[in-house]
Protein backbone atom coordinates (compact mmCIF):
# COMPACT_ATOMS: atom_id res chain seq x y z
CA UNK A 1 0.00 0.00 0.00
CA UNK A 2 1.59 3.59 -1.22
CA UNK A 3 1.51 6.25 1.07
CA UNK A 4 0.31 9.71 0.16
CA UNK A 5 3.01 11.76 1.15
CA UNK A 6 2.43 15.84 0.56
CA UNK A 7 5.07 16.98 -1.36
CA UNK A 8 7.62 19.93 0.25
CA UNK A 9 8.75 23.08 -1.12
CA UNK A 10 12.06 21.13 -1.44
CA UNK A 11 10.55 18.44 -3.49
CA UNK A 12 8.73 20.91 -5.65
CA UNK A 13 11.77 23.27 -6.20
CA UNK A 14 13.99 20.21 -6.95
CA UNK A 15 11.96 18.70 -9.14
CA UNK A 16 11.45 22.22 -11.16
CA UNK A 17 15.48 22.85 -11.17
CA UNK A 18 15.96 19.65 -12.88
CA UNK A 19 12.93 20.25 -15.57
CA UNK A 20 14.63 23.10 -16.52
CA UNK A 21 18.23 21.83 -16.96
CA UNK A 22 16.81 20.14 -20.02
CA UNK A 23 15.92 23.46 -21.57
CA UNK A 24 18.40 25.74 -24.20
CA UNK A 25 17.67 28.67 -25.86
CA UNK A 26 18.88 30.72 -28.42
CA UNK A 27 20.63 33.51 -29.42
CA UNK A 28 20.73 36.21 -27.89
CA UNK A 29 20.73 34.25 -25.05
CA UNK A 30 24.26 33.03 -24.69
CA UNK A 31 24.39 32.85 -20.91
CA UNK A 32 21.99 31.35 -18.59
CA UNK A 33 22.41 31.50 -14.71
CA UNK A 34 20.19 28.70 -12.72
CA UNK A 35 21.10 29.60 -8.61
CA UNK A 36 19.49 26.38 -7.90
CA UNK A 37 22.05 24.78 -9.04
CA UNK A 38 25.09 26.59 -7.90
CA UNK A 39 23.18 28.28 -4.88
CA UNK A 40 21.51 25.08 -3.82
CA UNK A 41 22.24 25.04 -0.50
CA UNK A 42 21.11 28.58 0.89
CA UNK A 43 17.84 28.14 -0.78
CA UNK A 44 17.08 24.95 0.50
CA UNK A 45 17.73 26.86 3.64
CA UNK A 46 15.57 29.74 3.18
CA UNK A 47 12.71 27.06 2.46
CA UNK A 48 13.51 24.91 5.42
CA UNK A 49 13.42 27.86 7.81
CA UNK A 50 10.64 30.03 6.24
CA UNK A 51 8.49 27.43 3.96
CA UNK A 52 6.95 25.30 6.87
CA UNK A 53 3.69 25.86 7.71
CA UNK A 54 0.23 27.47 5.63
CA UNK A 55 0.98 31.36 5.24
CA UNK A 56 -1.48 33.84 4.26
CA UNK A 57 0.15 36.13 1.69
CA UNK A 58 2.40 34.95 -0.94
CA UNK A 59 4.51 37.29 -2.34
CA UNK A 60 6.03 36.09 -6.10
CA UNK A 61 8.49 37.90 -8.25
CA UNK A 62 9.37 37.17 -11.97
CA UNK A 63 13.16 35.61 -11.91
CA UNK A 64 16.35 36.80 -10.38
CA UNK A 65 18.67 39.49 -9.75
CA UNK A 66 21.88 39.83 -10.58
CA UNK A 67 23.42 40.93 -6.97
CA UNK A 68 20.06 39.34 -5.23
CA UNK A 69 18.75 35.67 -5.39
CA UNK A 70 21.86 35.46 -8.39
CA UNK A 71 24.41 35.31 -5.42
CA UNK A 72 22.34 34.16 -2.32
CA UNK A 73 19.75 31.96 -4.12
CA UNK A 74 17.02 33.77 -2.05
CA UNK A 75 14.49 35.47 -3.56
CA UNK A 76 15.07 39.06 -4.08
CA UNK A 77 18.03 38.03 -2.18
CA UNK A 78 19.68 41.62 -0.72
CA UNK A 79 22.67 40.20 0.83
CA UNK A 80 22.56 41.91 4.24
CA UNK A 81 18.50 41.03 4.10
CA UNK A 82 19.30 37.28 3.78
CA UNK A 83 22.48 36.95 5.78
CA UNK A 84 21.44 39.56 8.71
CA UNK A 85 17.65 39.50 8.93
CA UNK A 86 17.26 36.42 7.76
CA UNK A 87 20.52 34.79 9.49
CA UNK A 88 21.01 32.73 6.40
CA UNK A 89 24.22 31.19 5.09
CA UNK A 90 25.34 28.71 2.85
CA UNK A 91 28.09 27.76 0.08
CA UNK A 92 27.70 29.27 -3.22
CA UNK A 93 29.34 27.95 -6.11
CA UNK A 94 29.62 28.90 -10.35
CA UNK A 95 26.83 28.91 -12.68
CA UNK A 96 28.24 26.03 -15.76
CA UNK A 97 29.16 28.83 -17.85
CA UNK A 98 30.17 31.96 -15.86
CA UNK A 99 30.14 35.36 -17.81
CA UNK A 100 33.28 37.75 -17.23
CA UNK A 101 30.92 40.65 -16.62
CA UNK A 102 28.61 38.99 -14.06
CA UNK A 103 30.43 37.26 -11.52
CA UNK A 104 29.06 35.16 -8.63
CA UNK A 105 30.95 35.83 -5.85
CA UNK A 106 27.99 34.69 -3.54
CA UNK A 107 27.76 36.20 0.31
CA UNK A 108 30.91 37.83 -0.52
CA UNK A 109 28.88 40.00 -3.32
CA UNK A 110 29.33 43.84 -2.35
CA UNK A 111 27.08 45.07 -4.82
CA UNK A 112 23.76 46.20 -3.52
CA UNK A 113 20.14 44.88 -5.50
CA UNK A 114 17.78 47.14 -5.10
CA UNK A 115 14.58 45.52 -5.62
CA UNK A 116 15.65 43.06 -2.67
CA UNK A 117 16.71 45.69 -0.73
CA UNK A 118 13.56 47.76 -0.96
CA UNK A 119 11.32 44.50 -0.66
CA UNK A 120 12.98 42.98 2.42
CA UNK A 121 13.50 46.89 4.20
CA UNK A 122 9.68 47.15 3.55
CA UNK A 123 8.95 43.95 5.54
CA UNK A 124 11.91 43.92 8.03
CA UNK A 125 10.75 47.45 9.01
CA UNK A 126 7.51 46.18 9.70
CA UNK A 127 8.63 42.95 11.32
CA UNK A 128 11.90 43.32 12.98
CA UNK A 129 11.97 39.73 13.45
CA UNK A 130 11.78 37.79 10.18
CA UNK A 131 10.52 34.83 12.20
CA UNK A 132 7.01 36.79 12.82
CA UNK A 133 7.21 37.95 9.05
CA UNK A 134 7.09 34.46 7.63
CA UNK A 135 4.75 33.09 9.91
CA UNK A 136 1.63 34.40 7.63
CA UNK A 137 3.92 35.21 4.72
CA UNK A 138 6.82 33.89 1.81
CA UNK A 139 8.09 34.89 -0.83
CA UNK A 140 8.49 33.23 -3.86
CA UNK A 141 10.16 34.09 -7.73
CA UNK A 142 8.30 33.01 -10.84
CA UNK A 143 11.28 31.54 -12.60
CA UNK A 144 14.36 30.59 -11.33
CA UNK A 145 16.62 31.16 -14.61
CA UNK A 146 18.97 34.45 -15.51
CA UNK A 147 19.18 35.02 -19.29
CA UNK A 148 21.76 37.42 -20.35
CA UNK A 149 23.41 38.57 -23.94
CA UNK A 150 26.93 38.27 -25.19
CA UNK A 151 27.56 41.51 -23.17
CA UNK A 152 26.18 40.46 -20.67
CA UNK A 153 22.78 42.28 -20.22
CA UNK A 154 19.77 41.07 -18.91
CA UNK A 155 17.33 39.42 -21.02
CA UNK A 156 13.69 39.43 -19.75
CA UNK A 157 11.24 36.24 -20.82
CA UNK A 158 9.32 37.97 -23.58
CA UNK A 159 12.65 38.41 -25.70
CA UNK A 160 12.97 34.71 -26.27
CA UNK A 161 11.37 33.00 -28.81
CA UNK A 162 7.66 31.42 -28.23
CA UNK A 163 8.53 27.90 -28.13
CA UNK A 164 11.42 28.90 -25.78
CA UNK A 165 8.78 30.64 -23.75
CA UNK A 166 6.35 28.34 -23.41
CA UNK A 167 8.74 25.82 -22.30
CA UNK A 168 9.81 27.45 -19.36
CA UNK A 169 6.06 28.08 -18.72
CA UNK A 170 4.94 25.13 -18.82
CA UNK A 171 7.47 24.25 -15.95
CA UNK A 172 7.27 27.58 -13.63
CA UNK A 173 3.38 27.11 -13.92
CA UNK A 174 3.62 23.61 -12.90
CA UNK A 175 5.91 24.71 -10.33
CA UNK A 176 3.56 27.87 -8.97
CA UNK A 177 0.85 25.58 -8.86
CA UNK A 178 2.35 23.70 -6.47
CA UNK A 179 3.47 25.99 -3.89
CA UNK A 180 -0.09 27.09 -4.08
CA UNK A 181 -1.41 24.28 -3.10
CA UNK A 182 1.44 23.51 -0.23
CA UNK A 183 1.24 26.91 1.30
CA UNK A 184 -2.95 27.56 0.78
CA UNK A 185 -2.09 30.90 1.19
CA UNK A 186 -5.82 33.87 1.25
CA UNK A 187 -3.55 36.44 -1.00
CA UNK A 188 -2.02 35.99 -4.28
CA UNK A 189 0.36 38.97 -4.94
CA UNK A 190 2.36 39.80 -7.60
CA UNK A 191 5.22 42.00 -7.27
CA UNK A 192 4.91 43.73 -10.39
CA UNK A 193 2.19 43.41 -13.19
CA UNK A 194 3.97 40.04 -14.93
CA UNK A 195 4.39 38.28 -11.68
CA UNK A 196 0.18 39.07 -11.15
CA UNK A 197 -0.20 37.82 -14.16
CA UNK A 198 1.32 34.31 -13.68
CA UNK A 199 -0.88 33.97 -10.76
CA UNK A 200 -3.55 34.25 -12.56
CA UNK A 201 -2.98 31.98 -15.16
CA UNK A 202 -2.73 29.19 -12.21
CA UNK A 203 -6.01 30.32 -10.36
CA UNK A 204 -8.93 32.05 -10.27
CA UNK A 205 -9.30 34.95 -8.08
CA UNK A 206 -12.29 33.43 -6.91
CA UNK A 207 -10.63 31.16 -4.72
CA UNK A 208 -7.71 33.28 -3.80
CA UNK A 209 -7.45 36.95 -3.97
CA UNK A 210 -4.97 37.93 -6.84
CA UNK A 211 -3.49 41.42 -6.53
CA UNK A 212 -0.38 43.26 -7.15
CA UNK A 213 2.51 45.50 -5.39
CA UNK A 214 4.60 48.12 -7.43
CA UNK A 215 7.94 46.64 -8.53
CA UNK A 216 10.25 48.50 -6.58
CA UNK A 217 12.91 48.31 -9.22
CA UNK A 218 14.74 51.71 -9.63
CA UNK A 219 14.20 51.41 -13.24
CA UNK A 220 10.69 52.48 -12.29
CA UNK A 221 10.31 55.95 -11.90
CA UNK A 222 7.29 55.30 -9.84
CA UNK A 223 9.18 52.89 -7.45
CA UNK A 224 11.81 55.85 -6.76
CA UNK A 225 9.24 58.25 -5.35
CA UNK A 226 8.57 56.50 -1.75
CA UNK A 227 8.09 52.76 -2.92
CA UNK A 228 7.22 51.73 0.60
CA UNK A 229 4.79 53.94 0.86
CA UNK A 230 3.16 52.64 -1.94
CA UNK A 231 3.38 49.18 -1.25
CA UNK A 232 1.44 49.63 1.70
CA UNK A 233 -1.07 51.65 0.34
CA UNK A 234 -1.80 48.56 -2.20
CA UNK A 235 -1.49 46.44 0.37
CA UNK A 236 -4.67 48.01 2.66
CA UNK A 237 -6.45 48.37 -0.65
CA UNK A 238 -6.18 44.35 -1.12
CA UNK A 239 -6.94 43.87 2.39
CA UNK A 240 -3.82 42.00 2.57
CA UNK A 241 -2.81 44.49 5.61
CA UNK A 242 -5.07 45.69 7.91
CA UNK A 243 -4.93 49.56 7.96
Amino acid sequence: MEMNVTPTLIDVALRMREELKGLTFSVPVTHVYQPLDYAWEPHVEYLTRYGSGKKRILFLGMNPGPYGMAQTGVPFGEIPAVRDWMKISGKVGQPDSPHPKRPISGFECTRSEVSGRRLWGLFSSRFPNAIDFFRDHFVANYCPLIWMSQTGANITPDKLTVAERDAVDRICLEHLRCIVEILEPEHLIGVGAYARERLEKIDSPSRHAVSQILHPSPASPAANRDWAGTAVKQMIQSSAWAQ
